[in-house]
C-alpha cells in the first residue's frame, strides 16, 4: 500500500463522548488492546517492505529489509532435483537494485524448479569495491548444501524463461553471453551471470583479488578458464536477442568507480597466476536473514583487507 510523503497509517476513533463516559468494560478494553497491535503490526509491515520509507519521500535512502527467521521455502525443495544453487552477489550500497533484484530472480528461479539460495555479501570497509574478492568471499560462506554457483550482477534481471541455471555438469555456463547481454558483445566476456560448479571454480582458484574498482575482473576470470581447461559454454535457441536481460543500473545515478590509480593501469591486464581463493583475505561482521518481499537472502556483511604495497589502488587516492 503507497503513502503520499504527507500521509502515514494511524488509527481514527470516533469522539463519542457517550462511549467514553460509559464504564469501561473488560471486553471494551480488550477490543482496543487489539487495535493498538494490529495498527502497530500493519505499521511494521510496511517499513520492513520499503513501503514507508517511499511514503515520506526517502527511497533513495539505504533501506534494511527486517531480519526475520527464515521460513520453509520452495527453493530448497528437494523434489527439484539432488543439485542447489549458491547465487553469490557481490554488493555495495545498491539497495533499490536489490530491493527488486531479490524477490524477482527468487520468483524467476522458483518457476523453473532451480533449488537455490541468495547470498548478498556485501562490503563494508572503505577500500573500493573488489567484485571478484567478494564472490570468493560468496564462495567461501557459501556452505556445504551447495554444488554450484551463479556469480550474478545485482542489476541484471533475465527476461527469457527458457535461459538455463541448472547444474552445469559439463563446464562453466555464461548466461549473459555477449550476444544476450544489453551492453558487453565482445567474445571474451564472461560477466553478468556465470554458472560454475564449486569444483570448477577451485580449480580456477576463483578470481584474482587485485582489481579493486570496476572492470577487467571478468577478463583475467576468462584466462583462468582456458589455463584450468575448462570448456565455456553458452545458451543456444534464444531468439530474444539484448532484450534476453532487463539491465536496472541507473549510471547518472549511480556512477561506476573506473578510476586507474599508480600502475593498476598496467596491471590491470596481467595475469595473476597465485592470487584467488587461496589469499583473499576478509573478516564476516555479521550474517543476516532477511525476507525481501517474500524472497529470502542471506547478507553476509564483509570487511575486505588489502595489503596496500601489493595493490595501492585499493584506496581511492
Amino acid at each position: 500500500m503507497m503513502y503520499s510523503s504527507r500521509r502515514k497509517p494511524v488509527l481514527y476513533f470516533k469522539d463519542d463522548r457517550s462511549f467514553l463516559s460509559r464504564k469501561c468494560t473488560v471486553w471494551k478494553l480488550f477490543g482496543l488492546c487489539m487495535l493498538f497491535v494490529l495498527g502497530s503490526l500493519l505499521l511494521v509491515q510496511l517499513t520492513c517492505s520499503g513501503d514507508m520509507s517511499q511514503a515520506v519521500g526517502y527511497s533513495h535512502l539505504p533501506h534494511q529489509p527486517c531480519p526475520v527467521e527464515r521460513p520453509s521455502s520452495s527453493a530448497d525443495d528437494p523434489s527439484w532435483g539432488p543439485h542447489k544453487m549458491a547465487l553469490i552477489v557481490p554488493f555495495r550500497e545498491r539497495f533499490e537494485e536489490l530491493l527488486i533484484f531479490v524477490p524477482y530472480i527468487h520468483t524467476f528461479l522458483n518457476k523453473k524448479k532451480i533449488r537455490h539460495k541468495i547470498l548478498i555479501i556485501n562490503q563494508l570497509d572503505h577500500f573500493r569495491f573488489n567484485r571478484a574478492s567478494l564472490i570468493n568471499v560468496g564462495f567461501m560462506e557459501s556452505g556445504n548444501d551447495t554444488d554450484y554457483v551463479a556469480m550474478h550482477d545485482v542489476d541484471l534481471l533475465p527476461q527469457n524463461e527458457d535461459l538455463d541455471y541448472g547444474f552445469p555438469n559439463e563446464g562453466p555456463f555464461h548466461v549473459a553471453s555477449p550476444e544476450l547481454h544489453p551492453l558487453y558483445h565482445y567474445k571474451t566476456y564472461v560477466g553478468g551471470i556465470l554458472l560454475l560448479t564449486k569444483k570448477h571454480y577451485q580449480m580456477c582458484n576463483g578470481m584474482s583479488n587485485r582489481f579493486w574498482g570496476w572492470g577487467r575482473e571478468d577478463d583475467e576470470f576468462f584466462r583462468r578458464l582456458k589455463a584450468a581447461d575448462l570448456k565455456l559454454f553458452r545458451p543456444t535457441g534464444i531468439t530474444t536477442g539484448t532484450k534476453t536481460f532487463r539491465h536496472i543500473h541507473d549510471p547518472a545515478w549511480r556512477k561506476r568507480d573506473q578510476k586507474r590509480i599508480a600502475a593498476q593501469k598496467q596491471e590491470q591486464f596481467k595475469v595473476d597466476p597465485e592470487g584467488g581463493l587461496t589469499n583473499v583475505r576478509y573478516k564476516v561482521e555479521s550474517r543476516q536473514e532477511v525476507i525481501i518481499s517474500g524472497a529470502p537472502c542471506t547478507v553476509i556483511n564483509t570487511f575486505l583487507e588489502c595489503d596496500v604495497s601489493l595493490t595501492p589502488w585499493c584506496q581511492s587516492s
